[in-house]
């Protein structure tokens, strides 16, 4: 009988491994707000009914300039139901950040986070990148670690209106 309930133990362990995030219940919105390079204030809930693009970065990560014009121009084309913020985290100056961002301009706000105090509201990164997909109602939708495009982006937000059709198309 241990045995049994040592498997079933294993089993919904391994189920929850790799169930989608919006499979799981569901948890409080984020709350969010941080300076965005040009000065400006990204206020997560001010976003509320778009799906939310939060991606995690750092300057040094190859992986992460690669996807950053693809989900630049993925936000582009579904402006109207999507917002984006870019994470960058990095040791380096607002002064240093922004030559960066010049070089690498992308159509969303960008924040570089400050190392020694980083939001609480989210994880730090273990891996670059870090993507995370919120839903219209601030919850979260799905956590990608790796570099992202717009295929994988429609295909989390398509799966999850399965479940939730009263959630836009972006």
């Amino acid at each position: 009988m241990p045995a049994q309930k040592i498997l079933r133990a294993l089993a919904l362990l391994a189920l929850l491994a790799v169930a989608p995030t919006w499979a799981l219940p569901a948890a409080a919105p984020l709350q969010l707000n941080l300076r965005t390079l040009d000065g400006s204030t990204f206020n997560l809930a001010a976003e509320r009914g778009k799906w939310v693009v939060l991606n995690q970065w750092a300057t040094w990560c190859g992986p992460c300039l690669r996807e950053m014009p693809q989900i630049s121009a993925w936000v582009q084309r579904h402006a109207a139901h999507v917002a984006a913020l870019g994470m960058a985290y990095d040791g380096i100056t607002a002064r240093e950040f922004a030559q960066f961002m010049r070089k690498h301009p992308v159509s969303y706000p960008v924040v570089l986070i400050d190392l020694e105090s980083p939001p609480t509201a989210m994880p730090e990164p273990q891996e670059f990148p870090s993507t995370y997909l919120l839903a219209p109602d601030g919850t979260l939708v799905k956590h990608f670690i790796g570099p992202i495009d717009g295929a994988k982006l429609d295909a989390a937000i398509a799966a999850a209106r399965t479940l939730h059709p009263q959630w836009p198309a972006p």
